[in-house]
């Protein structure tokens, strides 16, 4: 069915397609589970502690303001993922900002964490029918100073808890300036602290616990992987995602390499392998890896799952093959689990 709409999709302005879908979606939940989510195997998986339905989630920035969670959960996505979500309000970058280079199977996108604000996206969830698990991914805004991104985290993370089952910190997109320098040792290690305690303030006051995870760039050394994993163990963070999208332009035509933003699809999907292979060299089995970047087939999460992952999130791969990728994925990695 997809494959007979994709056309008129692609016909249109990405950013207002995107929107349509997920209207669409939306407004028609119980016909999309009868043609995909009701087809989606059961492969149950235990990550961070949360107990999934199958390993194969929906990655973050597809659905920032967590408004369209029951049209998306009735895909048969183990999990969904929403957000980046900031304290505040912010409208993003200019428009274009998200555009399609089909040759590549591969999306570039400047967003800039264009969002309604974490008080919206609480409210949309609070609305939602949706009883799956949801994760929220969260940044700073745009305007707050590097001295003050600390407080974006935990004012973020206070406003979102109730209504996680995990939540994520997004140190990685490269359309924030200077986001991806909270990478860095020390810098990495003055966030973790702070929404570490924070979190389990607020899990002595709640009495639940939400495990955090981290999100990373594909375009990590083997000296930045090192570093990142040490802040991870040493802060005893839950889980780490595996990756955002790339800065690299060495995939793209010449007439794309000049333009800001980032990569997504099947161009970051040998640097997501591997940050993850490397993850997981480091790692084994401590700290659970989520594996994300060129997922576009059913083989291509099975090969996630094989570097050490241990669910995967989905994206691009929806743009370009739609919502049967979901339970192609589960399928195959059951077969290579079995």
């Amino acid at each position: 069915m997809y494959a007979l709409i994709r056309p008129a999709l692609f016909g249109l302005e990405a950013e207002r397609a995107h929107e349509l879908t997920l209207d669409w979606l939306s407004r028609t939940a119980p016909a999309a589970y009868r043609l995909y989510g009701a087809r989606v195997p059961a492969l149950p998986t235990t990550v961070m502690g949360l107990s999934l339905p199958n390993p194969v989630g929906l990655a973050a920035g597809l659905d920032k303001n967590a408004a369209h969670v029951d049209g998306l959960g009735a895909l048969g996505f183990g999990f969904i993922e929403v957000g980046t979500v900031t304290p505040e309000p912010q409208p993003g970058n200019p428009k274009p900002r998200l555009f399609r280079l089909p040759a590549q199977r591969a999306l570039l996108n400047r967003f800039g964490f264009n969002n309604a604000g974490a008080p919206a996206l609480v409210e949309h969830l609070s609305q939602a029918s949706y009883d799956g698990i949801v994760g929220i991914n969260i940044g700073k805004n745009k305007t707050t100073a590097a001295e003050h991104a600390v407080a974006d985290y935990t004012s973020a993370l206070n406003t979102v808890y109730d209504h996680a089952d995990y939540v994520t910190l997004n140190v990685s997109s490269p359309n924030t300036a200077g986001l991806r320098d909270w990478q860095g040792a020390d810098a990495l290690d003055a966030l973790l602290s702070a929404v570490v305690a924070e979190r389990n303030r607020l899990a002595d006051d709640r009495g639940r616990y939400v495990p955090l995870a981290l999100k990373i760039a594909p375009d990590l050394d083997e000296a930045g992987v090192d570093a990142i994993v040490a802040r991870l163990r040493h802060h005893r963070i839950d889980g780490v995602i595996a990756t955002n999208t790339t800065t690299a332009r060495e995939a793209l035509p010449l007439a794309w390499r000049e333009e800001a933003g980032g990569v997504s699809g099947r161009p970051v999907r040998s640097a997501s392998n591997r940050v993850i292979a490397a993850l997981y060299a480091r790692l084994g089995d401590e700290i659970p890896v989520i594996g994300v970047g060129g997922i576009m087939s059913g083989t291509d999460a099975a090969a996630k799952m094989a570097a050490g992952a241990r669910a995967v999130q989905l994206y691009t791969g929806l743009i370009y093959r739609g919502p049967g990728l979901v339970g192609d994925a589960v399928r195959a990695i059951s077969q290579t689990t079995s």
